[in-house]
Formats: C-alpha cells, structure tokens, sequence
C-alpha cells in the first residue's frame, strides 16, 4: 500500500544567493580564498543551483522524506513518531533573504545536533505545523487511552501473577544450583 503525500516543500530560490553570499564571506577570511573567488563563485553559484534543484521534502502519512545531493544523493526517512523536535531556525543575514532552517531530531538519534536540516522552504512555519499536526494525529489514533479501569486492574492483576511466577521459577533454579 502506497502512502499518499500531504504536503510537498517548495524552496525559496534565495537560497542560491544566500549559499554564494556565504561562500563569499568564508572565502574573504582567508588569504587564498580572495584571489580565488574569480573562480569559486561561478562554481558556487552553479553548484548551489544544482543543490536547489536536488533537494526535496514530502511528507507523507506516517513519515518524512527528504532527498537532496547532487553528486552524492541522499534520501532520509523519518518516522513522524520518532520525530521530538522540529526547530525554526533563522539568523540575521537568513533574515535578510527571508530564509528559515527547519532541524528535525528524533528519539534514538545519536550525537548532538539535528537528524535532518532544511534551508530554505516557503512557508517553512505551515510546513513545520503541519508536521507537527500530523504526528499528533498519528500518535492520537495509533494509542488510544484506556479509560477503562476495569482494564487497568485487570492489567495489574496479570503483571502481579506473572511476576509471582517468575519469582517461583527463579527459587527453583536456585534449589536446583545450591542442591548440585
């Protein structure tokens, strides 16, 4: 069963310009990256196009895929369930070009920092909310709360009988290791 898509990102072309106006200042640091910029920003500028062109994000029912790379292509799924923080991110020169980095983190993941970053992405508040609103819908339906409290105490019950009868088995093995 395939799973329909919700919501498709669409990317603010901006980005481009914000991508070369960083390759610019990191290049204006270094002594050797002045002189090159001749050569750096026709090909960072074509770079960055293809990168635009690359990236992707849909999200779907139960999940979140993101696709980008241009040479190396990289496809990411998310399990909506798993995802915990979803970041809105924006500095002052993005604030500039009217760009926001959406960083996604998941239960599990490991390290520091996000999972899954995006630059870029109209409307990247709506598309963040609507994330966040799918999960809680997913999550609402997949774990239904049990107000039953018959349900519970027979729950209870069981998990104490269960428990009674591990303790026997467990006596029993250490009658049997201290009786060799």
């Amino acid at each position: 069963m395939k799973e329909r898509i919700l919501l498709t990102a669409e990317f603010n072309p901006s980005v481009k310009t914000y991508w070369v106006l960083m390759v610019v200042i990191v290049s204006g640091f270094t002594v050797i990256g002045i002189p090159l910029l001749i050569v750096t920003l026709p090909l960072a500028f074509f770079i960055s196009g293809r990168v635009l062109k690359a990236m992707s994000a849909n999200l779907y029912e139960r999940k979140l895929v993101v696709k980008r790379g241009v040479f190396n292509k990289v496809e990411k799924s998310i399990p909506l369930e798993k995802i915990t923080d979803v970041a809105l991110i924006q500095g002052p020169i993005m604030r500039a070009f009217d760009l926001q980095q959406l960083s996604f983190e998941t239960a599990g993941q490991s390290g520091e920092g996000a999972l899954v970053s995006l630059l870029g992405i109209k409307d990247a508040e709506m598309f963040r909310e609507t994330i966040l609103q799918q999960k809680d819908a997913l999550l609402s339906v997949s774990s239904p709360v049990v107000s039953d409290s018959t349900n519970r105490d027979g729950d209870i019950v069981a998990l104490t009988e269960s428990v009674h009868r591990i303790e026997q088995l467990l006596q029993k093995l250490v009658e049997h290791k201290t009786a060799k």
